[in-house]
């Protein structure tokens, strides 16, 4: 668990005039990218969650405290306060591709640092504190619970079986093809056998490519134009409903202590169970962890499907 108490007053959904990843003169407020116009900016985050080294302050039997190591990072895809990921086009979405990249690489040889994990944020129902389509990298000193979850599942499935988990979790989806929304040379989209939320998929490389920097210039190509096309779908699932919200997040293999994980792999989800709905969790789901899903995973994968153009 991170405590980042400096992140209390950052700011909140501010109007259109001080908009702070506006384009510098645009607005009334100091922006934070220092240029009159840009195409895809990459900064430290000024309220960031992780920071600097992490170093021990407190060691007792039931409890270790440290600082909050490693780096967060913000990701700003475009200039156009309006816009969204999935109206950047190919070209800008491809230098977003070369953006994560490129970080990847630079934050995977820094010192303690063990995975990096792009992700976006879109809506206010998901909790987002600025409109401006960006974007954030995460670079953890531990491995968050998600990750060493399928750490340890990954290692007991080799340890039983000798397989590679994520990638027989791939082969089972692409032979049953029900769960499938969409496959390109390089690329699988296909939502989850146990799927959580009322809108979700995940996408996986077809080749065992561990992170950005693993990638052919064909695979990120590839991967431009699917997502692209997946991000399209989610505001055509509910009738109604012009911008889904969601959650995009990058699980890349971790750069140490994840040496059973194969792959990296998009998550996608959004918590809209309907128009103007919200799935909220039940005590059972927050209390317990005992998910309860309000649909199945191949009624969702035939409305990815469907809206498909």
């Amino acid at each position: 668990m991170t405590l980042a108490a400096h992140r209390m007053n950052r700011t909140f959904l501010p109007p259109v005039d001080e908009d702070p990843l506006a384009p510098a003169g645009r607005g009334t407020v100091p922006s934070e990218i220092p240029e009159s116009s840009y195409d895809v900016v990459v900064f430290e985050n000024r309220f960031p969650s992780l920071q600097g080294p992490m170093e021990t302050l407190r060691e007792e039997p039931l409890y270790h405290e440290t600082t909050p190591g490693g780096r967060c990072e913000v990701v700003c895809f475009t200039q156009d306060r309006n816009g969204a990921f999935s109206t950047l086009g190919l070209h800008r979405a491809r230098t977003v591709l070369e953006a994560w990249t490129h970080r990847t690489g630079e934050l995977s040889t820094r010192s303690g640092v063990m995975q990096v994990v792009p992700f976006e944020n879109r809506g206010e129902e998901i909790g987002v504190t600025l409109h401006h389509p960006h974007g954030q990298i995460y670079a953890y000193p531990y491995l968050p619970p998600h990750t060493a979850a399928v750490q340890r599942s990954a290692a007991s499935w080799r340890h039983k079986t000798g397989g590679d988990l994520l990638g027989d979790i791939l082969k089972v989806e692409q032979d049953d093809g029900a769960r499938v929304i969409a496959q390109t040379a390089h690329w699988t989209a296909f939502v989850p056998w146990a799927a959580k939320w009322p809108v979700e998929f995940t996408v996986m490389p077809n080749r065992a490519a561990r992170d950005f920097t693993e990638l052919s210039d064909e695979e990120k190509d590839d991967l431009a134009v699917i997502y692209l096309d997946l991000l399209a779908r989610l505001d055509r699932f509910f009738d109604g409903v012009e911008r889904l919200p969601y959650i995009a997040a990058w699980h890349q293999a971790p750069v140490r202590g994840g040496e059973d994980i194969s792959r990296m792999r998009l998550q996608v989800f959004s918590l809209l169970r309907a128009p103007g709905k919200l799935k909220y969790l039940a005590g059972s789901e927050s209390a317990l962890g005992a998910w309860i899903s309000d649909t199945t995973p191949e009624r969702i994968a035939a409305r990815f499907r469907e809206v498909a153009q």
